[in-house]
């Protein structure tokens, strides 16, 4: 998320009320995750484990628990509760606000576009031409949606990120602030969830066909001319690349890339990053064919096994 107009390193420290290492007009920009940051950007680490990570990324502003040396060109921000401040800043750039009407009056809806009855568009929605929004759909704030899209009825576009910090008292969410991207010529079946990126865009691309009962986690990204059947769970932070299809009920763990024009097949679990132009089945996925070679052999143990009976008589 970037900010409207840029603000000091000091005005951020008085907004969250936390220390501060650096120059108190040290420019900052936005606020973003870590696998999203540019320079001018806020990013936060409560743990030990990222905290390299989080001071060698292109952030240049660190929210963190722990006084420590601070990298040349950068400052930080000293928080007891990074994940805590970190939302302080998301409600006070980012605040959520009430709807008043069905449709929103800032929303921008384009020419021979038809929303049908009993639809909820948000704050600052913008639709494109020729898109046909079937009844029931809800469209949270600031989504974008392109030219020549089809929406059926229960699908949810923006919702919030699944994360969630555990606490002693319970799970605390990162809320999220940023959007939902449908490029042109976009179908998405009934009853699909595709949440808002937390800082960032979740974005489906141009020609990419999703059946029913679809989710897409925050951040992911669904390239160009994809085919994802039925009950396909995919995880967030995801980069699916071009013309991949997902066929029905594949599970996807968050982090990984599936390259251009692989294939999944049915009831696979993806956890960890797949090349394209292959074809994979199983969980966790391999590809097809060396999957069946090993099917095919250990349907031959039992016979293997008798003739191995045979043999020590």
């Amino acid at each position: 998320m970037k900010f409207q107009n840029p603000h000091t390193l000091k005005e951020i420290a008085q907004i969250i009320s936390c220390n501060f290492v650096g120059n108190p007009d040290f420019p900052v920009t936005g606020m973003n995750e870590i696998h999203v940051v540019t320079p001018g950007d806020i990013v936060f680490v409560d743990h030990p484990k990222y905290y390299e990570k989080a001071l060698k990324s292109a952030a240049t502003i660190i929210l963190i628990n722990k006084e420590i040396d601070c990298p040349e060109g950068k400052a930080l921000l000293i928080s007891e509760d990074p994940f805590r401040d970190f939302n302080k800043l998301t409600d006070y750039f980012k605040p959520f606000k009430a709807a008043d009407s069905s449709i929103s009056s800032t929303a921008k809806i384009g020419n021979n576009t038809i929303i049908q009855p009993n639809c909820f568009i948000g704050h600052h929605v913008f639709i494109g031409n020729n898109c046909t929004i079937h009844a029931n759909v809800s469209i949270y704030d600031e989504t974008v949606i392109g030219d020549y899209v089809t929406i059926h009825s229960g699908t949810v576009l923006g919702a919030n990120a699944f994360y969630y910090k555990k606490r002693p008292e319970g799970f605390d969410r990162l809320k999220s602030s940023g959007r939902v991207v449908i490029e042109d010529y976009v179908d998405i079946g009934a009853n699909c969830n595709i949440d808002r990126g937390v800082t960032g865009d979740t974005t489906i691309k141009e020609g990419s066909k999703l059946d029913n009962q679809i989710q897409i986690g925050h951040d992911t990204i669904i390239g160009r001319k994809c085919i994802i059947a039925s009950q396909v769970g995919i995880a967030g932070c995801v980069v699916v690349e071009d013309e991949v299809t997902f066929w029905g009920q594949v599970g996807c763990t968050s982090g990984v890339t599936i390259g251009t024009k692989a294939v999944i097949h049915a009831q696979s679990g993806i956890s960890k990053s797949l090349e394209g132009h292959k074809t994979y089945w199983g969980t966790p996925a391999q590809e097809a064919r060396t999957e069946l070679k090993e099917m095919a052999s250990i349907k031959k143990i039992p016979e293997i096994l008798s003739e191995l009976n045979k043999f020590n008589k």
